[in-house]
């Protein structure tokens, strides 16, 4: 089965730090390119980092700059979310989403979807 998995998210304080990671099964990772993407409810999907095929990453988000970084790990087929420095307004869904052919797309425009993964910045 094809598929993207997320996990890390956690309950953590403000200033903390996490790494959230996006594994692909059943196929590899390498060369495609994975945006990381972000929800709250009642809110609209927000992209926030993409890292394409040739290893170029994207910062679709001015809040996040400084603070979070994107990476790849070829032989463990997963890309991996560094946050830190958490603030109150990071807490979100967080998801990933990759494309065949490399690029870093909007979110509907990929080729698969992982279910997500909850963060909580909470005092």
């Amino acid at each position: 089965q094809l598929q993207l998995v997320e996990s890390g998210g956690d309950l953590v304080q403000p200033g903390g730090s996490l790494r959230l990671s996006c594994a692909a099964s059943g196929f590899s990772l390498n060369d495609y390119g994975v945006g990381w993407f972000r929800q709250a409810p009642g809110k609209e999907r927000e992209g926030i980092l993409c890292i394409n095929g040739t290893g170029s990453s994207i910062i679709y988000a001015d809040s996040v700059k400084g603070r979070f970084t994107i990476s790849r790990d070829s032989a463990k087929n997963t890309v991996y979310l560094e946050m830190s420095n958490l603030k109150l307004e990071d807490t979100d869904v967080y998801y990933c989403a990759a494309d065949i052919r490399g690029r870093c797309k909007s979110w509907d425009e990929n080729d698969y979807w992982g279910q997500g993964t909850m963060v909580t910045v909470s005092s």
